[in-house]
């Protein structure tokens, strides 16, 4: 009960308290990352779905840190993505996040860092123009998730480069029209073009750390917090299951509408 009276520094303890008069000091409530067991689940069913319709979901963890992957997907193999602890398909990589995280966690910090989520065999026609968009829908899911910042499909904030460099191409692939590039992320104008879709959601350090803060309590009375127990100091490997389920929830809602 040492938090029942006081905001922790990040945590949804005030919104929550100033929204709606109550909050769950012992865990999150609401804002714990342990509501997300439904939607693995739900998830889970949908990627099964999907699967019979050629439809596959997977995600990986691309960077922690400092410490990022410096190639695209397609030049991993992903189905080795659960060899390692951190689900990143790098070997040499996953090993340098798995000491960084330790490295962390000893000094009673935290980590944030990347999951990149790939969506391979979607249908031309997916997503709607205007309020309907594919990748709205995409972020919209992903930054529903605990501890996420930030979303980018295709090469999102890459602008540096020129239209001419940037701009997909198409070409008569042995009767199917397909793209050279993909710089677009597999969806364009809100609608997918059967090419592979590509997104990348950025996750904070975890709030909790067992390092002494300064913060206020309930009347506003300045003091200082430090958690104890046991905390994740990266949440990015339990994140890549969640980010699939969200993604695979998305892209079945929007199948099952165009077949309507």
């Amino acid at each position: 009960n040492n938090l029942k009276d006081i905001y922790r520094p990040s945590h949804a303890d005030y919104t929550y308290f100033q929204k709606y008069g109550i909050r769950d000091h012992r865990g999150g409530g609401r804002s714990s990352a342990r509501e997300t067991i439904a939607r693995v689940v739900a998830g889970a069913v949908a990627k099964l779905y999907l699967k019979q319709a050629g439809v596959s979901v997977t995600a990986y963890t691309s960077q922690v840190g400092e410490i990022k992957l410096d190639n695209n997907y397609k030049q991993y193999d992903l189905t080795t993505i659960e060899d390692t602890p951190v689900r990143c398909p790098d070997t040499e990589k996953a090993n340098e996040m798995i000491n960084l995280i330790k490295e962390v966690q000893y000094k009673g910090d935290t980590i944030g860092g990347v999951v990149t989520c790939v969506i391979q065999g979607t249908p031309v026609g997916l997503g709607e123009p205007v309020f309907g968009k594919l990748h709205a829908a995409l972020g919209s899911a992903m930054l529903s998730i605990n501890a996420v910042k930030g979303f980018e499909y295709g090469h999102g904030f890459d602008v540096s480069r020129r239209g001419s460099e940037m701009n997909d191409s198409f070409f008569n692939d042995n009767g199917k029209i397909s793209t050279r590039t993909n710089y677009s992320g597999g969806i364009q104008a809100g609608i997918s073009n059967g090419q592979d879709i590509y997104f990348r959601v950025a996750f904070k350090p975890v709030s909790t750390i067992l390092m002494e803060q300064q913060t206020v309590d309930v009347h506003g009375n300045d003091t200082t917090i430090k958690a104890r127990g046991r905390h994740d100091a990266c949440v990015l490997p339990r994140a890549v299951p969640i980010v699939e389920a969200m993604a695979a929830m998305v892209i079945l809602d929007y199948y099952l509408l165009a077949k309507m």
